[in-house]
């Protein structure tokens, strides 16, 4: 995420920053040089993210599983 800056609003931080001590500008010159490097970004494979279903049970198991677990939205439920 990045903010832009009016002219007037740096101005306002120079005046701040200006005041610093040699030690702090050298700090702070480092930091925002730092900032502004390229950094590599870990590439994302979406392939990764799918692929065939792995399981011991049969096709017919996991459809009777599902079947099973429905709950009908009609029933009441006990709190």
């Amino acid at each position: 995420m990045s903010i832009a800056l009016k002219n007037t609003t740096i101005d306002k931080y120079f005046g701040f920053l200006k005041r610093l001590d040699k030690n702090s500008k050298k700090r702070l010159i480092i930091k925002l040089t730092e900032s502004l490097e390229v950094r590599d970004t870990k590439s994302f494979d979406l392939k990764s993210l799918y692929g065939a279903w792995e399981d011991t049970k049969t096709s017919d198991e996991i459809i009777s599983e599902i079947k099973n677990s429905r709950v009908e939205k009609s029933a009441p439920i006990d709190l």
